[in-house]
């Protein structure tokens, strides 16, 4: 079965044709890094993890783009209010950049420990300031911007696709907007492209129509164009993009190339906790350092899959509850099967009493089916109970044939879903980072204590049991010492 995506453009599923055979460009809406990361994130970009995954798993070639958005995001998503890095900067009496960066890290602390591949290519917004203004250069020579002291807008009027992707009209936007109108707008939905920055905004650049800075639409596309191209495969993120900040960045990258911007659009659901929306006001905010304090990365992804990345997703106890015991059984199959491994041998004359590859074969054929994960898990699960009836029932186990199950195993569960557990540690063992490094630098100090006091024997023998961990100690002329890994 050929790959199939629901195209948010067309509203229909479509079979996938990449630009370049054997290739696939994909960006995806990062976040506005302002606050720290929450389920919803994790819904998102666990979604598009798996999308990425599967991409490599069939053999193609995959640059996936996902931008930091670090300024430009406005306080009410469209062209009024402050933006809300600054706002969160303002309110904290920092640097803009402080709060851009410790959520930055936040976020890809945050993914990692989900098990969320890191993108081939994490643009910032402020770090292609540059490109943005060309963009927008060349939109008001081409007659699709005008300036108008000191900012900049997308004349609606002159692209007559607008609403292409949301389904939105023009006409429709105006007799239901509820804003007051800009007066520096021609049309009351003109949206903005660079925003002349007022007495006292903290991020501003220079720029042809004076200091001020970029809109959230517009660098996304800038980014987008540069690393993919002018017309490229996928556009992803959530459902809540697709207006008005997809339908912006469709409109202004084809007035500006003249050509189409993506080929597909995918779109995931929201996220709602025991029915309602999830939002701080409300009380049910739930980020992700609090999921993880209670589930594990798999479990959190196994959750997140088990639904479609097209349907919206609700959290609870029982829930992630019930999550946790899925896990848990696929743990079971995998801990059995290679204590089985152990145990195989090559057995002669062995008939296979079932055929691994129908999994594998069904498998597929539902993340075929516009990555349907609720599918593909069930498949798993499946192929999980006729082999954990096998290891019970087997009176000898054949080598070759227990290698094949794991390999599929391995790939479904593992490769593309990541949701098979690693190797269970003894958690004795495990020493996280920050502790190992200064349990070296500890061991350096008393290496060189030893060296004042001039005993040269126990010196020399730190030295050499930490070359012979990997650690080359490196002495200056001042009797200070300095480590690096071998």
């Amino acid at each position: 079965m050929k790959l199939m995506i629901y195209n948010t453009l067309t509203r229909k599923k479509e079979a996938f044709n990449p630009v370049h055979p054997g290739r696939v460009h994909i960006y995806v809406c990062g976040p506005t890094v302002y606050s720290e990361p929450h389920i919803g994130h994790a819904k998102s970009y666990i979604s598009f993890d798996v999308i990425v995954r599967y991409f490599r798993y069939l053999g193609y070639s995959v640059k996936y783009v996902q931008n930091i958005t670090d300024v430009g995001h406005l306080t009410d998503d469209a062209d009024e209010g402050e933006d809300k890095i600054s706002n969160e900067a303002k309110r904290l009496k920092v640097d803009p950049m402080e709060i851009a960066q410790k959520f930055t890290w936040s976020y890809f602390d945050a993914m990692d420990a989900l098990k969320v591949l890191r993108p081939d290519i994490s643009p910032r917004a402020t770090g292609h300031i540059i490109e943005q203004i060309e963009m927008i250069k060349e939109l008001i020579s081409k007659g699709y911007a005008y300036e108008v002291d000191g900012s900049v807008y997308f004349d609606l009027s002159r692209f007559h696709e607008y609403g292409k992707l949301s389904g939105r009209k023009t006409e429709e936007l105006e007799t239901g907007t509820r804003i007051e109108a800009n007066p520096e707008k021609k049309h009351p939905n003109d949206f903005a492209l660079w925003k002349k920055a007022e007495a006292g905004h903290l991020m501003k650049w220079p720029s042809p129509w004076g200091e001020g800075y970029p809109g959230w639409h517009i660098e996304c596309s800038a980014m987008a164009i540069k690393y993919l191209g002018e017309t490229f495969d996928i556009h992803g993120g959530g459902v809540d993009n697709i207006f008005p900040h997809h339908e912006c960045e469709v409109a202004q990258s084809e007035a500006a190339t003249g050509k189409p911007y993506a080929n597909y659009w995918m779109h995931n659901n929201m996220v709602t906790v025991n029915g309602m929306k999830m939002g701080k006001s409300k009380g049910n905010y739930i980020s992700i350092e609090e999921a993880l304090s209670r589930y594990s990365a798999e479990t959190i992804r196994y959750f997140i899959l088990s639904s479609h990345y097209r349907n919206p997703l609700d959290v609870s106890e029982e829930a992630l509850t019930s999550a946790a015991k899925g896990i848990e059984r696929l743990s079971s199959v995998s801990r059995s099967l290679i204590e089985a491994m152990n145990e195989a041998t090559d057995v002669q004359d062995f008939t296979p009493p079932f055929d691994p590859l129908e999994y594998k074969n069904r498998f597929e054929t539902a993340m075929n089916d516009d990555f349907n994960t609720p599918q593909a898990i069930a498949t798993i699960f499946e192929f999980s109970k006729v082999v954990s009836k096998y290891l019970h029932q087997a009176d000898e186990y054949d080598k070759t044939f227990l290698a094949n199950i794991f390999d599929i195993y391995a790939e479904t569960t593992g490769d593309v879903l990541g949701i098979l557990p690693a190797e269970q540690e003894n958690e004795e063992d495990k020493t996280s980072p920050e502790i190992f490094q200064k349990i070296i630098n500890f061991t350096l100090e008393l290496r060189n204590e030893f060296r004042r006091n001039k005993q040269w024997e126990l010196s020399d023998k730190i030295r050499d049991e930490l070359a012979k961990l990997g650690f080359k100690i490196i002495d200056k002329p001042d009797g200070s010492s300095e480590w690096i890994k071998k």
